[in-house]
């Protein structure tokens, strides 16, 4: 299980990583730069992109092996909880939020939500899915 948490103030980040094969306890200012360069683009590994600008921003992802999965988080106090750990099914995901205040809660993934793209451009905005 991989898990991500990121609370922003005004900064920008991008992050693409090998979600399985990383040590987080030995990742720091140091070594993120190595472990991204040291990446290769082998079958069957799942990749992260995060990217959030505003303040106060909140991503929480726990993927399985097989997840790949986009986040882009524009605006400020806006939170995502992105959880399929429990499923071995691969799934490719989109999520794009534009605005301030919103909440996008998914849980578990099958061959329905496969390939999701979520898009919210708004204040204030609440989805929860759940996929079993």
């Amino acid at each position: 299980m991989f898990k991500l948490g990121w609370s922003v103030c005004t900064l920008f980040i991008f992050l693409s990583v090998k979600s399985q094969q990383i040590d987080w306890d030995h990742i720091n200012s140091n070594t993120v730069l190595n472990v991204i360069a040291n990446q290769n683009s082998d079958q069957g590994i799942s990749y992260s992109n995060i990217i959030q600008v505003g303040e106060t921003n909140n991503a929480e992802l726990s993927l399985n092996a097989k997840t790949n999965i986009s986040v882009r988080q524009l605006g400020d106090y806006n939170s995502l909880y992105f959880n399929n750990a429990f499923s071995d099914a691969p799934a490719k995901t989109a999520i794009t939020t534009q605005g301030n205040n919103n909440i996008i809660d998914v849980t578990g993934s099958n061959s329905i939500s496969d390939g999701l793209q979520i898009q919210v451009k708004g204040d204030n905005r609440t989805i929860f899915m759940r996929n079993y």
